[in-house]
């Protein structure tokens, strides 16, 4: 790999890295280096203004000059005007740019070029990015006749006009390339600049001899009217190289004689606005050769998108150029077209790279390989990566890879290969519509490969099944967390490197064979991958893919919801300070008042009917998929004692006018708040907007208070990931390597103890590492949401009406060093007021009563596991009431002292009065001098229970800790082989079948 490249494998980083993020301590070894791009390359102080942070180049920049070996870089403001910075920067005095004669290089884009000319206004942007240079069409007629513009297309072009810029000593230079394509581009070796000032010259390229010539600057339409010109009889094109000074004789002298026609190419704003590039070829060709006739045409942006993106229609209109000559077929070496989605920031964000790694080192083959984002039809963006192989013939006018692979909605499906990485983009965009009739899909999915075709929308599987199309699919994340175990670096490495060998074996097609891909991979990667055997990866990777098969969907009235396009509107995700382009970032009032306002855009979508009188509150929750209530505190009544040492409490919550419905057995979730705290150190009123958990295009604005309160779960455990991410934004030495040990492999034994013994939170560990601080919106998201906390039901609504009961023990520890822990929802609920609101939602559960009400019930509740027997006894006591025939009770219940824990025990011993239970068993263990549990009791009554399994149909359940499972099994077992005359299999077998039957019912934790 070359040096400076991580890559997913490599010994000295597992950090997934984009390739094209090069230190500038590099730049001496760029050239004759397939993976270096020519914007890497092309390197003062160097003065970056906004709009070319935004592009992406200038954002790269800023995080070079991080290295060692870079320039100063300084933030500078585009407005009107503000290129007389850079000139007062060397004009004054005192400015040691000034005194050592140093160039000052600024970047900056063509609207922002316009905004640095005085009195030039700006044109209008949109959303998708295109190479026009419309803005500065107005601005060229402004500028000084010392100061020289260079346009360049190619990657080798974009560094020797670089290197001619540095070396024009008395010009001020302005350099216009194509990053947003071309100069990007990677694969094709750079070559040492050798052209010199004297080049300049050259400011037109040649044309062949013919009787229409067209003129336009340099850049990628120039590169595409050069590889469609050999389509056409007698039509050639010459390109500007040099606008700025203006050359006429060279333009008189680079015209074929046998020329005609001249038809000028120019980038303007609107079609009423006169190019600056017409104006010179007429103004040059009007005396020289009067016979000639110049015509102009004005391209709009939006006109340059379609024909960078639609061959088809750039091609059309050539033709109108040249009306009687016939078009044949373009001529094309055979070539292999490659196009991967993936999500950035992901695990598998850096696969693509890798992929086009593979064939870098291939003497024989071409290789251009570009990256794109759409950051705007899906939260946190789209990333497609466009890889285009054929062999090492000379190319004298590369087309641009836009047009190569196009991913315009009108365009003809090009990719040989496609791989989706992220298996939501299915359910999201259309995407495998660029793939061409009998090509192959990889995607790599968490479903398995019989569920695939169920999860695409019948929109996908319809273009998969007409065309022809083998959709393979493999969950890398298993296969890595076999390998390697759970998340972390190493298996984020590993995934990679498993979606690369699946690569490799469906890129082989019929050749490949298990040993091909091995000795292919072998080539590539070390012997050893982070303690595991690349041929073991490669088995695992060979027996885990596998092709999905694909069934037509049946027609449906209801039409599906339509997918999204892919459009190309970034090129860089990640901004300097880390945030991701339409992710989760501190806000603004705005972006709350657009969240309210307009909720269907911008808000979590709702399921819900809103026909119904109850219908659910837009503002309650809207991040949880759950159906959610607001109920309100009426109760909250400790039943121990207060000196004892378990705080076992009776909560009670009014829920008339929510909606609320709830039948016996069901169990509460409580969406529990933090405690209020004010320890990170941000201002609670700011707002920050992040991505809706589970939605594609959804976000909620919150302050920041709310966030930390009611969202972020910081007292939860954090996974030994959250270590690896949280060292990114150590800032000390100490704090960076201690997250980095603790996150790696070797720092096992050290987590194991933190998450075990130590219990530490996320609050903790951002304590300890007090550098480590993550900007509040990042925060949210590698941290996580509280997750609701459920509890039995306590109450049966048959006999409460509008109320739910429910029946807590505070959760309370102190770890090995004496630190206390407290459960988060526990001690949210034990500091309930009368009155406070709380958040809650429904969630079925196995604890459900008997169809028949003349079944025995035969119940065991060990401490709060009491709670859903009590909702049960409080339903067949109405029964009971109404004179309706009901089975036998058995209740069991079990806690240690019975004057501390004897739970609901008015209402217990009311219920054995009352005839509603038959039989209690109550075990208080530390009350005699021998400790007596439930299934001591249950041994008692041997005859009787299994008198009622058997015979009676009756019903068996346990509620509560699992320690005493095995010995109620085995008192069951032994029943049955007592007094049913089994065996202690056919028993065992007897009480499994139970279960299927919902007659043997465990509710344990």
């Amino acid at each position: 790999m070359a040096s400076g490249t991580s890559t997913p494998v490599s010994t000295s980083s597992t950090v997934l890295s984009s390739p094209e993020t090069v230190s500038l301590k590099l730049i001496p070894d760029i050239y004759a280096n397939p993976r270096i791009s020519a914007s890497s390359a092309v390197d003062s102080t160097v003065y970056v203004y906004d709009l070319a942070e935004q592009a992406g180049f200038g954002t790269l920049t800023k995080e070079w000059a991080k290295s060692q070996n870079s320039a100063p870089v300084v933030d500078v403001q585009t407005r009107v005007g503000a290129g007389l910075s850079l000139v007062g920067r060397l004009s004054e005095g005192t400015s040691r740019d000034a005194e050592k004669g140093s160039v000052l290089t600024a970047y900056t884009t063509p609207t922002g070029l316009a905004m640095m000319v005085p009195t030039v206004t700006s044109c209008r942007r949109n959303f998708t990015l295109s190479p026009s240079l419309a803005p500065i069409a107005s601005v060229v007629a402004t500028l000084p006749p010392d100061l020289v513009v260079l346009l360049s297309a190619t990657p080798q072009e974009t560094l020797d006009f670089a290197h001619i810029s540095y070396s024009l000593p008395t010009s001020h230079v302005v350099h216009l390339f194509d990053h947003y394509s071309v100069a990007r581009e990677i694969g094709a070796p750079l070559v040492k600049p050798t052209v010199s000032a004297g080049s300049v010259a050259d400011v037109f390229a040649q044309a062949a001899p013919a009787h229409t010539v067209l003129v336009l600057l340099n850049g990628p339409l120039a590169l595409a009217a050069k590889a469609f010109a050999s389509q056409f009889t007698g039509f050639g094109v010459v390109v500007v190289n040099v606008l700025r000074p203006w050359d006429e004789q060279a333009l008189r002298e680079v015209l074929p004689p046998t020329v005609q026609k001249v038809h000028v190419l120019d980038d303007v704003p609107n079609s009423y606005t006169q190019g600056p590039l017409f104006a010179d070829v007429f103004s040059t060709l009007v005396e020289g050769k009067s016979a000639l006739s110049v015509h102009a045409h004005r391209i709009v942006p939006s006109q340059t998108q379609i024909y960078l993106s639609r061959g088809a229609s750039f091609l059309e209109f050539l033709g109108t150029l040249v009306p009687a000559s016939p078009v044949s077929p373009r001529s094309t070496v055979a070539e292999k077209k490659i196009i991967v989605f993936s999500t950035p920031q992901s695990t598998l964000a850096s696969a693509p790279h890798f992929i086009a790694d593979t064939f870098m080192s291939n003497q024989s083959l071409l290789i251009r390989f570009s990256t794109d984002h759409d950051v705007f039809t899906r939260k946190g963006g789209i990333t497609a990566s466009r890889l285009l192989l054929s062999p090492k013939t000379p190319i004298a006018d590369p087309i641009p890879i836009p047009l190569a692979i196009p991913l315009d909605q009108e365009s003809a499906p090009e990719a040989d290969f496609l791989a989706i990485l992220d298996q939501g983009l299915l359910n999201s965009h259309c995407l495998v519509k660029y793939a061409k009739i009998g090509s192959v899909v990889l995607l790599a999915s968490s479903w398995s490969p019989a569920d695939v075709c169920s999860s695409l929308s019948a929109e996908v599987v319809t273009i998969l099944a007409a065309r022809n199309i083998r959709l393979f699919a493999i969950d890398a994340q298993a296969v890595a967390s076999k390998l390697v175990g759970e998340a972390g670096a190493v298996n984020n490495a590993v995934q990679n490197l498993v979606v690369h060998l699946a690569f490799l074996r469906l890129y082989l097609g019929k050749a490949a064979q298990e040993s091909l891909v091995l000795s292919v991979a072998r080539g590539l990667f070390d012997e050893v991958i982070h303690g595991v055997e690349l041929a073991e990866i490669n088995t695992q990777v060979w027996s885990g893919l596998a092709e999905a098969p694909l069934t037509l969907p049946e027609a449906t009235e209801a039409a599906p919801p339509a997918l999204k396009d892919w459009e190309f509107n970034a090129i860089a995700v990640e901004t300097d300070a880390g945030d991701v382009v339409n992710g989760a970032r501190l806000s603004s009032w705005h972006d709350a008042a657009k969240h309210l306002l307009f909720p269907t855009a911008y808000g979590a979508a709702s399921s819900f009917d809103e026909t119904d009188t109850f219908a659910q509150n837009p503002a309650l929750r809207p991040e949880v998929p759950d159906r959610t209530f607001l109920v309100t505190c009426t109760v909250n009544r400790r039943l121990t004692a207060e000196e004892y040492d378990r705080n076992v409490f009776h909560l009670e919550f009014d829920t008339s006018g929510t909606g609320l419905q709830y039948a016996i057995g069901e169990a509460l979730g409580v969406h529990g708040w933090n405690d209020e705290q004010e320890w990170y150190g941000v201002d609670p009123n700011r707002l920050v907007t992040i991505p809706v958990p589970g939605s594609e295009d959804k976000m909620h604005t919150r302050t920041v208070f709310q966030a930390l309160q009611q969202q972020i779960d910081l007292f939860g455990r954090p996974p030994k990931s959250f270590f690896t991410d949280l060292a990114a934004y150590a800032t000390t030495s100490v704090d960076k390597h201690a997250l980095l040990f603790i996150g790696a492999p070797e720092g096992s034994s050290t987590f194991k103890k933190m998450s075990e013994k130590d219990t530490v939170t996320f609050a903790d560990v951002l304590r300890m590492y007090a550098s480590a601080r993550p900007g509040i919106e990042t925060l949210c998201e590698i941290v996580g949401d509280i997750k609701p906390r459920h509890y039995s039901i306590a109450s049966a609504q048959s006999v409460v009406g509008d109320r739910v009961d429910l029946l807590v023990v505070t959760v309370e520890w102190a770890t090995p060093s004496g630190s206390p822990r407290f459960g988060q929802c526990t001690r949210y609920l034990a500091g309930l007021k009368i009155g406070q609101k709380v958040t809650v939602s429904i969630k079925p559960s196995v604890m459900k009563l008997p169809p028949d009400n003349r079944q025995p019930l035969i119940m065991a509740g060990l401490g709060t596991g009491a709670a859903p027997f009590r909702a049960f006894l409080q339903h067949r006591g109405m029964l009971l009431q109404r004179g309706e025939d009901v089975g036998p009770v058995y209740y069991y219940f079990g806690s240690r002292y019975q004057s501390q824990e004897y739970l609901y025990g008015e209402e217990i011993e009311a219920f054995i009065q009352d005839g509603v239970i038959s039989r209690a068993g109550l075990a208080f263990s530390r009350d005699g001098p021998k400790k007596v549990y439930i299934q001591h009791l249950m041994l008692e009554d041997s005859a009787a229970l299994a008198q009622m399994l058997q015979d009676d149909k009756g019903v068996f359940y346990l509620c509560g800790p699992t320690w005493p499972v095995p010995d109620v099994y085995e008192a069951l077992v032994g029943a049955l082989v007592k007094y049913k005359g089994m065996t202690a299999e056919t028993a065992g077998d007897y009480l499994e079948g139970l279960k299927e039957e919902e007659r043997y019912v465990l509710e344990v934790y």
